[in-house]
C-alpha cells in the first residue's frame, strides 16, 4: 500500500502569491501529521508521473487559465488515468468557466452573473447602452487573479474598445454590473469543507481600488457571519458543493441579501492562517475524506 498522496500546484512566478501564506505548505504538514506519504508537484510538469499516486488534491494550480487548454488536456489524462482527485474532475471543469455562474442564477439564487462576450466577436458602443447597470466589471470567461480585469462605465467605453477587441479576439469575456457593496463594505468569503461550514473573512479593496485580492493591497479580516447569512450559503453549498473536499463562496450583501459573486472549487486560497481553527478543521476534513479513500484503494490493490 503506497499511500501517496500528489498536492498539486503550480510553477510560481510571484504573479499569484504575492503576499500570500504558503498553504501548500501547511497542506503538507498536515498531510505528515496524518502519517500520509506527500509530494509537491505544478500541475504542468511534464515529467511527473501521476500513476505513482494513490490521491491527487487539488491545491494551488493558479495559472490554469494561461493555459487553459493545456489544463483541460491534463484532466483528461487524469480520467484516463482513473487516479481519484479532491476537489473531482466533475466539478473542476464545471467551475473553470465562469458560465457556471449563469448555471447557479437559472437554480433561482441571487447572483452577480452579467452578460458574455464571445471570442472573436467585435462590441460597439451600442452593444453597452443597452445594459441595465452604467458602471460594470469587464473580466475574461476563464480568469483569475483579476488578470484583465477592468472597472468602466458608459460614458468612457469608446475609449476603451480597441483595448476589448482585441482581448476578444483571443478569449471571451463577461460584463458584470460594478457592486458598489464591494468598495464600500467589502467581500464575504466563507469556506467550506465537505459541505461544512469551517471560518470566513471579509476583503476589503485598498483605497481607490476595486479589487479585493491580498496581493493587490486588500485588507482581510476574520469574519463571524449570523445565522442568516449561514443558512442563506448553506443551502447554495448544499445544491451545488456536493462531494466536494473544499469551497469558498465569495459574495456581497445587497439590501439584506446574499449575492453570490464567485463560487470558488478549483483552487481557492482558503484563508488558513487568518481564521482561527480554520487548519484544524481543514485537517479533520482530510482525514476524513483521504483515509476513506486510501482504504478502498488499498482493499481493490492486488
Amino acid at each position: 500500500m503506497k499511500n501517496k498522496v500528489a498536492i498539486v500546484t503550480y510553477v510560481s512566478k510571484g504573479t499569484y502569491d504575492h503576499n500570500t501564506a504558503d498553504e501548500n505548505q501547511i497542506l503538507a504538514e498536515i498531510l505528515d501529521e496524518l502519517g500520509i506519504e506527500n509530494e509537491l508537484i505544478p500541475w504542468s510538469d511534464k515529467n511527473a508521473d501521476w500513476s505513482k499516486f494513490d490521491f491527487l488534491l487539488i491545491k494551488s494550480t493558479w495559472d490554469y487559465f494561461d493555459h487553459y487548454e493545456e489544463f483541460r488536456s491534463w484532466l483528461d489524462h487524469l480520467e484516463m488515468l482513473q487516479i481519484p482527485v479532491l476537489n473531482s474532475l466533475e466539478i473542476l471543469r464545471w467551475n473553470s468557466d465562469k458560465s457556471y455562474l449563469f448555471d447557479v442564477e437559472k437554480m433561482g439564487f441571487p447572483v452577480i452573473s452579467g452578460k458574455k462576450l464571445a471570442a472573436q466577436s467585435s462590441i460597439y458602443k451600442d452593444d453597452f447602452e443597452g445594459l441595465p447597470f452604467d458602471e460594470f466589471v469587464i473580466k475574461p470567461l476563464v480568469s483569475g487573479g483579476a488578470k484583465n480585469t477592468f472597472r468602466l462605465d458608459k460614458k468612457h467605453v469608446q475609449d476603451f474598445l480597441p483595448k476589448l477587441n482585441s482581448l476578444l479576439e483571443k478569449e471571451s469575456f463577461l460584463i458584470q454590473p460594478f457592486v458598489k457593496e464591494v468598495a464600500e463594505v467589502g467581500e464575504y468569503s466563507l469556506i467550506y469543507f465537505n459541505s461544512i461550514f469551517s471560518h470566513a473573512v471579509l476583503k476589503t479593496p485598498a483605497q481607490e481600488d476595486f479589487r479585493v485580492q491580498h496581493y493587490f493591497g486588500g485588507t482581510i479580516k476574520a469574519f463571524h457571519p449570523d445565522q442568516l447569512l449561514l443558512d442563506s450559503v448553506q443551502v447554495l453549498v448544499d445544491r451545488f458543493c456536493q462531494n466536494s473536499l473544499y469551497a469558498r463562496v465569495d459574495g456581497v450583501i445587497i439590501s439584506g441579501v446574499f449575492h453570490l459573486m464567485e463560487l470558488e472549487m478549483i483552487e481557492p486560497y482558503l484563508f488558513l492562517v487568518e481564521s482561527e481553527g480554520a487548519r484544524k478543521n481543514y485537517k479533520e476534513a482530510l482525514e476524513r475524506r483521504l483515509f476513506s479513500q486510501l482504504q478502498r484503494s488499498s482493499a481493490a490493490s492486488p
